[in-house]
């Protein structure tokens, strides 16, 4: 793997420690708090703190899972070359694009 790719990932993950933590944590105050899937969305509705978190989230899981697909792939297929690149960098693009239609969807009215 190229150093690109190696510090892309590693970096992703390092964020993605810090996003899994405060959704598990925000998780955990909604259960106990006994809100309900209503209060839950006027609360996420227009709040940008939840935008910013989870656009952040959208963003490292597109770049960290397309990347270790990739070694996956590598390691355990005959597939190489670019067309496995490009088929994952469209893999990538698909869950950018999938993940901030369903952030939108909860911050928006």
């Amino acid at each position: 793997m190229n150093a690109a790719l190696y510090l892309a990932q590693r970096l992703s993950a390092m964020v993605l420690a810090f996003a899994v933590t405060a959704h598990l944590a925000t998780i955990l105050y909604a259960v106990r708090g006994g809100l309900t899937a209503g209060e839950i969305l006027a609360r996420t509705r227009h709040n940008d703190a939840f935008l910013f978190l989870y656009v952040v989230f959208v963003v490292a899981v597109a770049v960290h899972a397309p990347i270790g697909l990739r070694n996956v792939i590598n390691e355990w297929t005959p597939w190489r070359g670019p067309l496995v690149d490009r088929a994952l960098v469209g893999f990538g693009g698909l869950l950018f694009g999938l993940g901030l239609l369903a952030v939108m969807a909860v911050y928006q009215p």
